[in-house]
């Protein structure tokens, strides 16, 4: 969302001219018109932080304070309209800070207006101004009379310092308009994977456990009707159902472990990936190095999605590798506040984000979280693939 230099570059007026232009007429235009935008601005701006700093230490202090910066967005809005219009400065709109419904609440909302750097920056446009709007009032209007001949260089010079002005300070903040984009795309990414892992769960509660437990239950009322009148029978019956509450408990366990294995909360990364690797058709070796103790593991969440991420990097190895694979090798470390992962194997390769190996979903679902999927994998040479992930103390995590 941010005006590059192309578009700069396109903005430019054309050469100067001695003779008075459209363009030069604009300008002039836009000068003269600083000095009554520029008081509005300026007595707004001082009223509003004063008022609000003033009343800081009551209830209505901080509420006062973000509406005077909505207030104050708005003005700024008016200004680039104008630019727009007499300096040809096409700059781009911020993005709207979101209600108190879509903030998650009233104090979340207040927060995040009151620290908008857009509308402390359009302040200290509006309080700049006034001196400014007095100097360029009087220049173009003096060399009006009396400076004309060289008035189209002075107009171009004042304006283009206006032009860096509304640019400078008028201008989306960039970073915070692309994290705000990466946030909401990365906020409907963790919706959709929520969704796709409910419609997974209950798909497999009602074609497996479901229907196996229903199944169970008309055998064994079938048991109890032939239980007097024929008692072999009703006995082969609940040895059968006997051999289903098996199934049935196993196919919970791995729906549990798919979920989230007990394992994993009991002992951490490195016992849990362990008992991944077994289940891998080539030889895994697993290697965590990762500080020992309850409080030093990740957050929860951290924890779950990295083994989550190893969890379907073995299955792609089971899957794709080849016959040729011998073995695989699975790494955990962290680096300072990222924790690592590497699973590499030295099977056909050819893997890629784009080749339907589930490697595009690992990486939105890391992407969602701030962390990175890197694949490394020629034809014929291997696989090799690096997960960062952002590291999260548990500890913090749980008393936040």
């Amino acid at each position: 969302m941010t005006t590059s230099l192309a578009t700069a570059d396109n903005d430019a007026p054309p050469r100067i001219r001695p003779v008075f232009s459209a363009v030069t007429w604009k300008e002039i235009a836009h000068l003269m018109t600083n000095l009554p935008e520029a008081i509005l601005g300026f007595v707004y701006a001082f009223f509003m932080v004063s008022t609000a700093g003033g009343l800081s230490v009551t209830a209505v202090g901080l509420p006062l304070l973000a509406v005077g910066l909505f207030l104050s967005r708005q003005m700024g809005r008016l200004e680039r309209a104008r630019a727009r219009l007499l300096l040809g400065v096409r700059v781009e709109e911020p993005t709207p800070i979101p209600g108190p419904r879509r903030s998650g609440g009233f104090f979340p909302w207040l927060w995040t207006s009151i620290k908008d750097p857009v509308g402390w920056r359009t302040v200290l446009y509006q309080l700049i101004r006034l001196p400014w709007g007095v100097l360029t009032f009087t220049v173009v209007l003096t060399g009006l009379f009396v400076l004309w001949p060289v008035l189209p260089y002075l107009v171009r010079l004042l304006a283009n310092a206006d032009r860096a002005m509304v640019r400078g300070l008028l201008s989306p903040s960039d970073d915070l308009e692309r994290r705000i984009a990466e946030l909401e795309s990365d906020r409907g990414v963790v919706v959709d994977t929520a969704a796709a892992d409910l419609r997974r769960i209950e798909r497999d509660l009602h074609d497996g456990a479901q229907a196996r437990l229903v199944a169970l239950a008309m055998g064994l009322g079938l048991a109890k009707e032939k239980l007097l009148e024929d008692p072999e029978g009703a006995a082969a019956m609940v040895d059968e159902a006997h051999g289903e509450v098996k199934l049935a408990l196993q196919e919970l366990r791995e729906l549990a472990r798919g979920i989230h294995p007990a394992v994993l909360t009991d002992r951490g990364l490195d016992a849990a990936l362990s008992s991944v690797a077994a289940r891998c058709v080539v030889p895994v070796k697993v290697v965590v190095d990762l500080p020992s103790g309850q409080e030093a593991r990740p957050a929860e969440a951290i924890e779950g999605i990295a083994y989550f991420v190893v969890s379907e990097l073995l299955q792609n190895v089971s899957k794709h590798a080849g016959p040729g694979a011998r073995g695989a090798t699975v790494e955990v470390w962290r680096t300072d506040a990222r924790l690592m992962l590497r699973v590499s194997d030295d099977g056909r390769g050819g893997a890629d984000t784009s080749g339907g190996t589930g490697l595009a979903g690992l990486a939105e679902r890391l992407d969602a979280v701030d962390g990175v999927l890197v694949v490394d994998s020629p034809e014929g040479e291997g696989t090799v693939v690096t997960a960062e992930l952002p590291w999260r103390d548990r500890g913090l995590a749980g008393r936040g």
